[in-house]
């Protein structure tokens, strides 16, 4: 029987005569160099001739485990185990570092080099406008500021708007790669706010001497401990930070019946938000003959227009389809909605209105599409833009409210949602004062929401009453801005006139100078909604069919409350005021002459 003492007797030269020093943990690991040694033979363990690679008699481990009269225990490995003792060696073999004997000592990888800091004073989630727009504003009013964006997407910051809108017209065919767009206006511009120089590396942003802002890229957050002020990205690194900003956007929903039809129908179907995803559908546009866009929304018309216009050069099929009775019928009054539809078709896409989807799935090739009305739509692909859910996973483990009608974190006026946790952005349902709360979708929101919330992360405490505008374009010749609440169920009055060769998208682009509409509106002074004592020709009112341009003004309790300017730009100033007013109006042809619908 093997006693401590004689195992010792055998082990003590084997031990002695060893070159690498080993010292037990307090949990009886032994650590070669600080680092676990592995439950393998070391180089110098070969049976072989000395140098060569040769078969292991004996393997002995030294535990810390005491026994009785202060030895060790041994534990002896079989010498048949060939297999894992020659997988180690080709592992060994293989490393960047190899030397060559194996009596040599293995030389240690470096430790791979923090690639960011482990705090940063001012960390914001999501890397969209709104993020970008609040380390703008944090680095506005705090100059030394340290500021930290994680995004899991691989961009840095950039526009998501001419995504389904300019890139699609550009007759650059490297634009996937460049992403470079001419406006409107013909201007060329990126889609990303700023060029990777503006950026400061993540390793350096702690140590850099007037600050700066610094994206990681590819890194989701998991996890928040609000408590500990810290956050966990999914690789378990934590960042503790002192402020922090959720603007993690929305994720596309997808339709129920799609997602049950397969994975031969979820590979041919795009969910539309990034630029990934701008850059698949260009490929599909080129490489099948059919698409179908599910959705008559802003996303949906605009990508309809989009590939129609394409579809001119090629054989492509573009169908759009959705449950109402034309396009943007959730938001446009009906006779409008018509009107656009009339545009859509114009544009070489074929529109099925009133389709409520059944059920979709894969055969002899085709995806098909079943309609409850039992219509068939066979197609390639399909663009499914039925709407975006707000990315609030982070709310179980923050303990933070999200909203149980709108979705979304709930915020106050500030836009906190804890002391030093502030949300803007499409996540971010927030309580206006005039409208009640709302959660809101669009470019504006997120640039002026984040603004405010990067100038309240240094101090400022201001309320968020803005009413941010939107907009859409379907094509550089029809275009429409929004404030407000725009629901088609609610009671509207349209006031137009005949539009000019000026009444364009292109045209507002010339004049302001650039594409994003929302950078050169601002919060300018509007005179009172009275009317001009200047005459006026009488206004075109919603009977006719020719839809030039004009103001569609929303109603609830008969005041207010939301405004399309169709074809109508520049004047988004004068429509924030008339809902701030909150007043009732007995004419609004004559509130309509505030907007100079009638100049030439």
């Amino acid at each position: 029987m093997w006693t401590c003492k004689n195992l010792w007797k055998k082990l003590a030269p084997l031990a002695r005569s060893s070159s690498t020093l080993c010292r037990q943990n307090a949990r009886g690991v032994l650590l070669n160099n600080e680092r676990r040694l592995p439950l393998v033979p070391q180089a110098h363990m070969s049976s072989g001739t000395p140098g060569s690679r040769g078969d292991n008699n004996l393997y002995y481990l030294l535990v810390g485990a005491t026994c009785v009269g202060g030895g060790f225990y041994a534990y002896r490995t079989i010498k048949g185990d060939k297999e894992r003792y020659q997988e180690r060696i080709n592992e060994i073999a293989s490393r960047p570092n190899k030397v060559g004997s194996v009596s040599e000592p293995i030389a240690v990888p470096a430790p791979t080099p923090v690639e960011f800091p482990s705090h940063a004073p001012y960390l914001l989630i999501g890397g969209g406008t709104a993020s970008f727009a609040a380390a703008r504003s944090i680095r506005a009013r705090d100059p030394g500021a340290r500021v930290l964006i994680i995004t899991d997407e691989p961009d840095l910051p950039y526009m998501r708007p001419p995504l389904s809108k300019e890139l699609w017209f550009s007759d650059d065919p490297s634009v996937v790669d460049t992403l470079r767009f001419k406006q409107w206006n013909g201007k060329e511009r990126s889609i990303y706010f700023q060029p990777p120089s503006f950026y400061v590396s993540p390793q350096d942003l702690e140590k850099v001497e007037n600050g700066g802002v610094a994206v990681l890229t590819g890194k989701k957050v998991v996890h928040m401990d609000v408590r500990g002020n810290k956050v966990t990205l999914s690789d378990d690194t934590e960042i503790s930070y002192d402020k922090c900003l959720i603007a993690t956007g929305g994720i596309p929903r997808n339709l129920q019946v799609i997602e049950r039809a397969g994975e031969e129908v979820t590979k041919r179907t795009t969910l539309f938000r990034k630029v990934e995803d701008f850059k698949a559908l260009d490929k599909v546009s080129r490489d099948t003959k059919s698409i179908t866009i599910i959705g008559g929304g802003f996303l949906g018309s605009e990508l309809a227009c989009a590939l129609g216009r394409r579809s001119a050069d090629s054989d492509l099929e573009v169908i759009q389809m959705f449950p109402e009775k034309g396009n943007m019928g959730k938001v446009l009054p009906e006779y409008l909605s018509n009107w656009t539809t009339a545009k859509v078709k114009s544009e070489g896409v074929a529109v099925i209105t009133e389709a409520l989807v059944k059920a979709v799935s894969f055969k002899d090739g085709k995806v098909e599409i079943k309609l409850k009305d039992g219509r068939v739509v066979k197609t390639d692909h399909i663009v499914a833009a039925v709407g975006l859910e707000p990315s609030v996973e982070l709310a179980k483990s923050a303990g933070l409210e999200v909203d149980s009608d709108f979705g979304g974190f709930r915020v106050n006026a500030e836009l906190q949602a804890r002391s030093n946790i502030w949300v803007a952005g499409d996540a971010a349902c927030f309580y206006d004062i005039r409208l009640g709360r709302r959660r809101v979708e669009h470019h504006d929101h997120a640039v002026v929401s984040g603004r405010l919330a990067g100038e309240n992360m240094t101090g400022a405490n201001k309320p968020y009453w803005h009413q941010s505008m939107f907009w859409s374009d379907l094509g550089p010749d029809v275009g429409y801005e929004a404030i407000g609440i725009v629901d088609s169920s609610l009671p509207t009055v349209g006031v137009f006139a005949k539009a000019t060769a000026k009444d364009t998208p292109k045209a507002a682009t010339e004049k302001s100078g650039t594409g994003i509409r929302s950078e050169s509106e601002t919060e300018g002074t509007a005179s009172s909604p009275v009317a001009s004592s200047t005459p006026e020709p009488p206004p075109v009112l919603e009977q006719k069919d020719n839809y030039g341009k004009g103001v569609i003004f929303y109603l609830r309790d008969k005041v207010v409350v939301g405004i399309i300017l169709w074809n109508v730009f520049n004047r988004m100033p004068v429509a924030r005021k008339i809902i701030k007013d909150g007043e009732e109006h007995a004419d609004l042809n004559e509130v309509a002459k505030l907007f100079n619908i009638h100049d030439d």
